[in-house]
């Protein structure tokens, strides 16, 4: 393992970081805009990585998908603390918590066009460093946001599921107790990998399209 493959994991990770808080940020905010103030009472409306990180999804997974000889390279996902939600305090109830499950994502997809958009603007001044910074982490941003849309245990789309099929709270908890379990497994299937590299790499470069880039 040479400088640049660890400098390069490194500049990976705190880019995850920062994608991954402002991506609970997007739920705690929403959250509180649909009327639920719990997040807000326990700091989690906040753009402090700090208080979002979770020791697996946002620690030891991570590392080791980066670092680990028998990882999976550069293919790097994760998640956060989920963001703590009182239903009963939204205004729309089952719609409002549906609306709040998909404000992580739907942030993760407005960071990626904001960051293909300072790709565009660093093309105009020949910045090719800062271009390909952007542009990987726009991709790392789809990534997250296509990933989260998983319906397993903790990720936003098994919230979604839950709220379509009226699963109980108390099932759906027993659950994601073991939940991270399934996503290490799914995650590690080829298939699913791809799949995800997939529509990740298809929509970045339709982005790109937008933006003005050359195909």
């Amino acid at each position: 393992m040479d400088a640049n493959w660890i400098t390069e994991g490194l500049i990976s990770y705190l880019g995850l970081i920062v994608l991954l808080t402002f991506h609970e940020f997007g739920h705690a905010w929403t959250a509180l805009k649909c009327g639920d103030d719990t997040a807000r009472l326990q700091g989690r409306c906040s753009l402090n990585p700090i208080v979002h990180i979770d020791p697996i999804g946002t620690v030891l997974l991570p590392l080791m998908m980066i670092f680990l000889p028998f990882g999976v390279g550069r293919f790097m996902i994760g998640w956060a603390k989920p963001v703590p939600v009182n239903v009963y305090n939204l205004r729309n109830g089952r719609w409002d918590d549906i609306l709040v499950s998909m404000a992580g994502p739907a942030m993760n997809l407005l960071l990626a066009v904001g960051l293909v958009a300072l790709a565009r603007i660093a093309s105009l001044f020949g910045s090719g460093i800062a271009i390909n910074l952007f542009l990987q982490m726009a991709s790392l941003s789809l990534l997250l946001c296509f990933f989260n849309l998983i319906p397993i245990p903790p990720l936003d789309g098994s919230q979604v599921l839950r709220n379509l099929i009226g699963m109980s709270y108390e099932t759906y908890w027993q659950l994601s107790r073991y939940g991270f379990i399934a996503v290490i497994v799914v995650v590690n299937i080829p298939h699913v990998q791809q799949a995800l590299s997939t529509v990740t790499f298809g929509t970045l470069s339709g982005l790109a399209l937008c933006f003005g880039f050359s195909s």
